[in-house]
């Protein structure tokens, strides 16, 4: 998915984190993705820009397709419509609770995005894709897309590529299922690929149970309520809202809403690294993001470059990147 702001705000994030478990709630900013869709975004927060590797969650939906006469049409709500975009440095992370999403790049995968099913996208240097609601997608659609920023051992080397996973492991606990989507919990592992120690899991908690789930206290974690209502210490997050649990919790207590709780944890050791990003690109640098929006241009003007090929099977013009800011991108702190 990709950050379509007309303006992108700068954001470089550099080394520190938090030490010791803290108690944040981080509210979403909603901001309009491509011609169709809404979004909360929770990550970049004015006060947190990441969460171990994760360093951008938009949340979006329940959204009634219902409407939809056309997938190309720009009046009402009628699902996703992202045109080819890039991605340098990271990667992208998309799960469904409702709907399907149809996913194209430009290392050839042309894929359905489905609940329950991960499908995870690794930039390396460079890659573009879409993401359209087809008609014939459910009326229905709620999801959420995340990024994971890759460490510099691999950033600019790893081959851009795709997977898809249609069945992941399940944590089972007294009240409660995980879905581990990335990483390892309760001694639960994802098979998807990963660059830095990280969790990502889709957890259900049964009506009014309170449930403890282990924890890595080397990592900072953050929980998304994606359904119901969730108590967490003295937090209550609701619909929307993410958590922030900072680190050194070897578990954590959660009690659900009276009618049960849907949520997602993430989590990971703290980036070590300092990021800048910036539009759809993550860098080190002011020159890196100069450097990617530059050959992404080139991209469009010559229908695809080696950085940047083109998406086959899309049928329309790739998004174009917006303007620079006037001055360079500045280092910003990792939390407020």
């Amino acid at each position: 998915m990709s950050d379509l702001e007309k303006d992108p705000a700068e954001v470089v994030c550099p080394v520190g984190g938090v030490d010791g478990p803290v108690e944040e709630l981080l509210e979403a900013r909603q901001v309009v993705l491509g011609r169709t869709t809404k979004v909360r975004r929770l990550l970049p927060n004015k006060n947190r820009r990441m969460v171990g590797a994760w360093c951008f969650v938009d949340h979006y939906g329940p959204d009634d397709l219902t409407a939809r006469v056309d997938p190309y049409d720009v009046p009402g709500d009628r699902g996703m419509l992202v045109p080819p975009h890039p991605h340098t440095s990271l990667q992208t992370v998309s799960w469904l609770f409702e709907g399907e999403i149809e996913h194209r790049d430009s290392v050839g995968s042309h894929a359905m995005v489905r609940p329950g099913e991960l499908n995870i996208m690794t930039a390396g240097n460079g890659i573009a894709h879409s993401e359209v609601s087809l008609p014939t997608a459910p009326s229905t659609l709620h999801g959420a897309q995340l990024w994971v920023a890759l460490p510099d051992s691999v950033r600019t080397t790893v081959a851009p590529a795709f997977n898809a996973y249609a069945e992941l492991p399940t944590l089972v606990l007294d009240g409660a299922e995980a879905t581990v989507m990335l990483g390892t919990v309760g001694g639960v592992t994802s098979p998807a690929p990963a660059y830095t120690p990280l969790v990502g899991a889709d957890l259900r908690i049964e009506p009014g149970r309170t449930v403890t789930l282990p924890l890595t206290s080397a990592f900072e974690y953050a929980v998304l309520v994606v359904d119901g209502a969730l108590q967490i210490g003295d937090l209550s997050p609701g619909f929307g809202e993410m958590a922030y649990l900072g680190t050194g919790r070897p578990e954590v207590e959660l009690v659900a809403g009276a009618d049960g709780t849907r949520c997602l944890l993430l989590g990971g050791e703290p980036f070590e690294e300092e990021l800048v990003m910036w539009w759809n690109f993550i860098g080190r640098t002011h020159e890196d993001i100069v450097a990617a929006r530059n050959d992404w241009l080139a991209s469009i003007e010559a229908a695809g470059n080696e950085r940047f090929p083109t998406v086959p099977g899309y049928d329309g013009p790739p998004l174009p990147a917006p303007v620079l800011p006037g001055t360079r991108l500045k280092p910003r702190p990792r939390s407020r």
